[in-house]
């Protein structure tokens, strides 16, 4: 029979049961505790203080990504991105940055509490140039809690704690200040395209239907004016016809290709526009040719035509 005082006993028994339970951190809602007091194992894929000015440090702690801040980045490798050309990894393929608000020169790492969460900084120790590399632009920096951390070319090394698979670059530009690392420390940029080959001033094109005709720098029909003379060199193309037909401007000889030489001096026209001529004609371009290959100009009003090589008239009458 449970009498009054056993009843009590029970319920106060039950009482220190909860009180202990709670107090070893078993309660669901704040995560298991270790012997300091500070949150560990899933307790730590809460959302970070800083995320939005950081970056998020969402994943940071998970086993097997760029979030291990104490791993040794072993030998650097140089991998080439599409996007960014050519960028620092570790050892495990993971991409390093570097923070535009540190210094290099004197080294100095300005990342520290939420910001060294969501942007582990990246050990000095066990730490070998990329193969092609120089060993001389590694270095270290002591940051404040006094451990070491890579410098390369004098800027400070970070993983991102959204790296969660190598290769990954979810760090580049964010907040503007964050980016991949270069081999020399420098922001990773990709290479400037080599530039193209320029065409020459003027030069010779084959088409289908007037056959060799002179070009200029963008592949534009040359052409010539009938009713312009070439002694006394004269234009009779003035005012709005310039609209429609401009000029070609003076070219050098040395900057040409294919075309005849002779009679290759500049015009000074009365309005005082400089025209290129061809054995002592002026030539134009047309603005209805819209693009190279173009010859929408070729015998308009029975006064214009392409230019030969020789500096002829193409299709004219005798």
């Amino acid at each position: 029979m449970v009498t009054w005082r056993s009843a009590s006993l029970a319920a106060a028994a039950a009482a220190v049961l909860a009180v202990t339970a709670t107090g070893c951190g078993q309660d669901k809602s704040s995560g298991y505790s270790s012997g300091n007091g500070q949150p560990v194992g899933n307790a730590s894929n809460a959302q970070q203080p800083g995320d939005n000015a950081y970056g998020s440090s969402g994943g940071y702690g998970q086993a097997g990504g760029a979030q291990s801040s104490a791993k040794q980045a072993g030998q650097l490798v140089v991998s080439d991105s599409k996007e960014l050309g050519k960028v620092v990894t570790d050892n495990a393929g993971f991409t390093l940055y570097r923070f535009d608000k540190d210094t290099a020169s004197p080294p100095k790492s300005n990342c520290e509490g939420d910001c060294a969460k969501a942007w582990p900084a990246v050990p000095a120790d066990g730490v070998t140039a990329a193969a092609g590399t120089d060993q001389s632009a590694l270095g270290s920096v002591t940051r404040a809690d006094g451990t070491k951390q890579l410098t390369i070319g004098g800027w400070p090394m970070y993983r991102y704690a959204k790296d969660t698979n190598p290769g990954d670059t979810n760090g580049q530009n964010v907040g503007g200040t964050w980016h991949a690392a270069a081999p020399d420390g420098k922001k990773a940029a990709p290479a400037a395209p080599a530039p193209a080959a320029a065409m020459p001033g003027l030069s010779v094109r084959k088409d289908p239907k007037l056959g060799d005709v002179i070009v200029d720098a963008r592949g534009m029909t040359v052409y010539r004016f009938t009713k312009d003379s070439a002694w006394p060199m004269k234009s009779a193309c003035t005012g709005a016809c310039l609209q429609k037909w401009p000029v070609v401007a003076p070219v050098d000889k040395t900057n040409t290709k294919g075309i005849a030489l002779k009679g290759f001096v500049t015009f000074d026209r009365p309005d005082g526009v400089k025209q290129q001529s061809i054995t002592c004609w002026p030539v134009y371009t047309f603005s209805g040719d819209t693009k190279p290959g173009d010859t929408n100009g070729q015998g308009v009003g029975g006064t214009w035509y392409a230019v030969s090589p020789e500096g002829k008239l193409i299709g004219a009458p005798k």
